[in-house]
């Protein structure tokens, strides 16, 4: 049985599928929501999903070790992880916004990981003796968790600010307050004057009120995961080094990015915060988290090097 066939067989799949599922959540976008379109939007993306999980149960099947190792196998589980996010919050929320933006995503990171990796570093090769510990699924799993949580929430604060552009947005209070209020003052010119009519007014001020609580409820449960995953991993790191923390690259900007998203969460707590601020925040955090993720490995070497391109 050749199991690399099987493997790129699947995740091939999921290329092609996810390319479907993108023209689908976009034509969501264009014409008026109907309940057969939303139904495939979400089975295209449950099947996905189940064939990302797949490959993944393949590899650590035939090669005896959970699958996050090297950077290839921790790409496509970030792409599994930020598509099972998706599936759980439209599934709360009942609509496809967040399919709209995680989608081209994880789209991009399987494309990443099938034209631009090399093959030596989608091998799978034996553990080294620091790996070999039950610390490895509950550290890493939690990491990466976070980081498919945090990212997910992050472009929905994204795609809040860009659906506000040239509006004077404040918000008062947290998202679970219940005189939470929202004020929009119109800043007419000629690029929007079509949000004249109160019903479209009234139509841009339920999504953005809904993305700003949406993403705010996500990146408020990311946030203990990140943590949980820094504190796993400095006991791992005492256990596998002899020391908690030694200011690895990755450990300082696993740092940075737990700071950042503290900051977004006390300026939402804060009355003070209203609006883009916070949003802009998680903005940041977006890219701090690829810096943390993808930027320290491919550009300096540490206790974290497995997925550092140049070696």
């Amino acid at each position: 049985m050749n199991i690399d066939l099987i493997e790129n067989n699947l995740i091939n799949a999921s290329f092609g599928l996810l390319l479907i599922a993108l023209m689908l959540y976009w034509l969501n976008l264009i014409i008026p929501q109907t309940k057969t379109l939303s139904y495939f939007c979400i089975s295209l993306t449950i099947i996905i999903n189940t064939t990302l999980a797949l490959s993944l149960l393949t590899r650590w099947a035939y090669n005896r070790y959970f699958p996050l190792s090297n950077l290839y196998e921790s790409l496509i589980f970030l792409a599994w992880s930020i598509n099972f996010v998706q599936i759980l919050v439209e599934h709360k929320t009942k609509n496809r916004i967040t399919g709209t933006i995680t989608t081209p995503i994880v789209l991009f990171i399987i494309a990443f990981t099938s034209i631009s990796l090399p093959d030596n570093l989608k091998q799978a090769s034996p553990l080294v003796p620091a790996l070999k510990s039950n610390w490895l699924m509950m550290h890493v799993t939690v990491m990466m968790a976070s980081y498919a949580t945090l990212i997910t929430g992050c472009l929905l604060s994204i795609l809040f600010l860009i659906i506000s552009n040239n509006l004077n947005v404040k918000i008062y209070g947290n998202s679970n307050s219940n005189i939470k209020k929202v004020l929009f003052k119109y800043e007419l010119n000629s690029t929007n004057k079509i949000f004249n009519k109160i019903n479209k007014k009234d139509s841009r001020i339920d999504l953005l009120q809904s993305l700003d609580n949406l993403s705010y409820r996500i990146i408020g449960f990311g946030f203990p995961l990140l943590t949980l995953g820094i504190i796993s991993g400095a006991v791992w790191a005492n256990d596998a080094w002899g020391t908690y923390w030694s200011w690895d690259p990755k450990e300082t900007w696993a740092l940075i990015t737990w700071i950042i998203f503290a900051v977004y969460l006390h300026s939402r707590l804060n009355q003070q915060k209203q609006g883009k601020q916070p949003a802009a925040i998680a903005s940041l955090g977006f890219i701090i988290i690829w810096i943390c993720y993808l930027g320290v490995n491919f550009l300096g070497k540490g206790l974290h090097s497995y997925g550092w391109l140049l070696s």
